[in-house]
């Protein structure tokens, strides 16, 4: 993981970027890396554990949904062997929402939870909501791995759509981020926040088809669900992308990137307005 985390900082000699924003980068890339090794920290596996973790809901789902449920599932493009299929294309869609919800839960508790790091001028503060939201990210790839690896072995097949993966990844990320920062600013003002959060994403949750296809929505609220849901077609598309091998989402991609810079924006202008207070209530 430690590697995984390194890799990052060669794009300094990529992109022509103001030093400073680099020794940003390069503080966060270390704070990230604290992070997931503090997780594990005294462990017999190490780092190993989000893979086992991510491999072991993985088996899970497609043992308990496609084995002993024998629920089926037939969607055009997705593979034929339809007692493997449901299981696959349940994870698929999970993969990207445990992402989601684990980053900004942990998030909205960053700043209060740092009130040492809060009082220190020189501390770069947009950095905290960041952290946690990464190093949810990079375990959820994990999963992804395990999932790319057993659909190839499966299905013995990889698609060429698995290079639009990072282009699907920035979305998810912003949108994050965006909400991250949002949450982080208010949790220090209301803390009621972190537990609102968790009634939020429990209703989200079954409001996004995640473990249920979405045809069965009905179809004049089928769109409103795409277009207004970022999670819904981030989710579609990470089953495009590795399951099926071919877009079928691009009108709710583009919204949902267009939505996710938005609420990257106003989240990010929110967190920068309630910033100067934080060290006063703190």
């Amino acid at each position: 993981m430690r590697g995984f985390v390194r890799k990052a900082g060669r794009l300094r000699r990529i992109l022509p970027v103001d030093e400073r924003w680099w020794a940003k980068f390069d503080l966060l890339r270390i704070l990230v890396r604290r992070d997931l090794e503090a997780r594990y920290k005294g462990s017999i596996l190490g780092n190993l554990w989000p893979l086992v973790n991510q491999l072991s809901q993985l088996l899970i789902y497609t043992y308990v949904f496609s084995i002993v449920l024998k629920v089926k599932l037939s969607l055009d493009g997705l593979p034929g062997n339809e007692n493997l299929t449901f299981g696959l294309w349940l994870f698929a869609g999970l993969l990207p929402w445990i992402a989601f919800t684990s980053g900004l839960m942990q998030s909205a508790g960053s700043v209060v939870g740092q009130p040492n790091l809060v009082k220190k001028v020189v501390f770069p503060l947009a950095l905290l909501p960041l952290i946690p939201i990464l190093s949810a990210f990079i375990e959820s790839s994990f999963g992804l791995m395990a999932l790319i690896f057993v659909v190839a072995v499966i299905f013995h097949t990889l698609h060429t759509t698995l290079a639009l993966l990072p282009l699907i990844w920035l979305p998810q990320l912003l949108f994050t981020a965006g909400l991250g920062y949002l949450a982080a600013g208010l949790t220090v003002f209301l803390r009621d926040i972190p537990q609102s959060l968790g009634v939020i994403l429990n209703i989200w949750f079954y409001l996004t088809p995640l473990v249920y296809p979405a045809k069965v929505i009905p179809q004049e609220w089928r769109n409103w669900v795409f277009w207004l849901n970022p999670m819904a077609a981030i989710a579609e598309v990470y089953r495009d992308l590795v399951l099926v091998g071919e877009v079928k989402h691009w009108g709710e991609w583009g919204v949902c990137s267009m939505i996710a810079v938005v609420v990257f924006c106003g989240g990010l202008w929110c967190y920068r307005r309630l910033r100067p207070a934080f060290a006063d209530v703190l």
